[in-house]
């Protein structure tokens, strides 16, 4: 098998890396230097390449700045899985497309599953499901994966940000009116690796996230008490909830972020840790 990783020097993209790596997977991996967005640029790239899977990491993500600047969004989100899609498909490579939880627009009661209609309020969300529509259209071999609420051991996160609010001030206020599955870098890499190590491949559009739920103020808590505990937070720091009204933001968040999993649960290869039980891994990790 040969993987060519995009977006590898990203959050997700170094966690997926190091599955390939452990598992000792064939692979070759890019970052800004090949330019998904220009047709031209990947088919150069590929020429001559033995290619069964690309796995596209790349995305933009910053979802405030997307909403002033929705031309580089969709040429990122939508233009380059595209581009990705048609050159896999005509390599008969199959494609990993990670994808959002804000394709919805979070007015569901309950979970979302694959099926439910997406309704993305901002240009991120739009953008990311405009890159699902390309790739279902250009091709029949590719796995969708939609998550949410995503933390790691690299670049901008929720997990980092509270930790080092937590140690510098004596109260943070945290929303407590938004509800999701906090999602652990490393485990949604391993669910990637595993789709595609199997022997036969099962594709469609899938959820993973973190087992369990929580609003932001319970994962706040929740990193504050385990960050003490492993001695990442020195500070004492009080934690208040608030409504997310409070927070002036440019792009609208789903009120609602839960997304089901049972669709790749009874695909047998993956698992779903619970996201507390995974928040301390990443804890441990953090402390050597």
């Amino acid at each position: 098998m040969n993987v060519w990783l995009v977006g590898s020097r990203g959050m997700l993209g170094q966690a997926v890396e190091e599955q390939l790596q452990r598992r000792e997977i064939e692979y070759f991996a890019s970052n800004s230097e090949i330019n998904i967005t220009d047709i031209d640029s990947v088919q150069d790239f590929l020429a001559g390449c033995e290619l069964d899977w690309i796995i596209n990491c790349a995305a933009y993500t910053a979802v405030d700045k997307c909403e002033d600047e929705q031309e580089y969004a969709y040429r990122v989100n939508a233009l380059g899985p595209h581009n990705l899609s048609s050159i896999a498909a005509q390599k008969g490579a199959s494609l990993v497309q990670i994808s959002t939880d804000y394709v919805f627009d979070g007015t569901k009661q309950g979970e979302y599953f694959e099926d439910d209609i997406p309704n993305p309020l901002s240009v991120y969300g739009r953008t990311k499901l405009q890159g699902e529509k390309f790739i279902s259209n250009n091709m029949k071999e590719f796995i969708i994966i939609r998550t949410a609420w995503l933390y790691g051991h690299s670049g901008q996160n929720f997990v980092y940000t509270m930790l080092k609010l937590m140690n510098q001030r004596q109260e943070i206020q945290v929303v407590n009116d938004q509800y999701g599955n906090p999602t652990y870098a490393p485990d949604l890499a391993e669910a990637i690796i595993n789709m595609i190590s199997c022997y036969q491949p099962v594709y469609g559009i899938f959820h993973f996230s973190g087992s369990g739920e929580c609003t932001w103020y319970d994962f706040a808590r929740e990193i504050y008490r385990q960050g003490r505990d492993f001695g990442l937070i020195s500070n004492e720091c009080a934690i208040q909830a608030v409504s997310s009204t409070q927070f002036l933001q440019k792009a609208p968040r789903p009120q609602n972020s839960r997304l089901s999993k049972n669709k790749i649960a009874d695909s047998h290869l993956v698992t779903i840790p619970q996201w507390d039980k995974s928040l301390k891994r990443f804890m441990l990790q953090e402390r050597k």
